[in-house]
């Protein structure tokens, strides 16, 4: 399989960066998107909304379910899955993209900040499974979609920002679960992370401001290196934990140079690869 026409992704934090990279890059094919994400106004210092994604989604090519959701309250993603099932029959995959971070030591990292972004990237990763998989089960070529790292037990990765890698390393853990756990119903389980920081909200304003921002690349290349993952079989592609460039690579793509967003820049590299 080399499209996703007619397909029902239900991607979380879809209403911006790479969450709305990866849902027009299969829009682009015919796809149907469950937007979930908490945007409905507009945010003084972010872009977009759920309306405003769904907007380009359906310019794009594809169909647009927007949901205001908060991935850490059942009934919100139960009434968005709801929606979906309404709406487009059904889901083929889930896109857990959603996520919160803070790099910040022990000390000065708040217990709010910590009980979020265990609350979203874990929690609502978990959640998001716990409610898909019904659906999935009944899909042909079902996938799951973590945007988490590979699982590199080193201290290094650790000992700058403990609570929020323990918080990605909880998405990167669902997917070793489940692509064991779903392998007899046929739903693959995978992870995808960037070899370089990518330019995001989150790069933009907590990270590295304009300068970071120039030494990294699109969400373009997530969105491609995700479309080549969720079209392979998912019977026999699970229990990945899959970095953009090997995949486009392994997918005969090797000139990265147009997703840089400065050709003439050095590329940063992200974390925890």
């Amino acid at each position: 399989m080399t499209t996703l026409a007619g397909k029902t992704l239900f991607i979380t934090g879809a209403s911006r960066g790479i969450g709305k990279a990866i849902a027009l890059r299969a829009a682009r094919d015919g796809a149907n998107v469950v937007i979930a994400a908490k945007t409905a106004q507009p945010h003084p210092k972010l872009e977009g909304t759920i309306y405003t994604a769904a907007e380009e989604i359906e310019a794009a090519g594809g169909k647009a379910l927007p949901c205001v959701v908060d991935i850490r309250f059942e009934e919100q993603v139960q009434a968005a899955v709801d929606q979906a099932v309404e709406t487009f029959g059904g889901i083929d995959i889930l896109v857990n993209n959603a996520s919160a971070i803070s790099l910040t030591d022990t000390v000065s990292t708040s217990m709010k900040r910590y009980d979020l972004m265990h609350g979203v990237n874990v929690r609502g990763t978990f959640l998001c499974g716990k409610v898909c998989i019904p659906l999935l089960a009944k899909a042909d070529n079902p996938h799951i979609l973590n945007l988490s790292p590979p699982l590199n037990m080193e201290t290094r990765w650790f000992a700058p920002h403990v609570a929020y890698t323990m918080a990605k390393f909880g998405m990167s853990l669902c997917v070793l679960g489940w692509a064991e756990e779903l392998k007899s119903r046929g739903i693959a389980a995978n992870a995808l992370w960037p070899r370089t920081t990518i330019a995001t909200a989150a790069v933009q304003n907590l990270l590295g401001g304009d300068e970071l921002t120039r030494r990294s690349r699109t969400p373009a290349i997530l969105a491609d290196a995700a479309h080549v993952i969720l079209t392979r079989p998912s019977r026999e592609f699970t229990g990945n934990f899959c970095v953009d460039d090997e995949v486009l690579a392994s997918a005969g793509v090797t000139d990265l140079s147009g997703y840089a967003v400065d050709p003439d820049a050095e590329l940063a590299p992200d974390f925890f690869v």
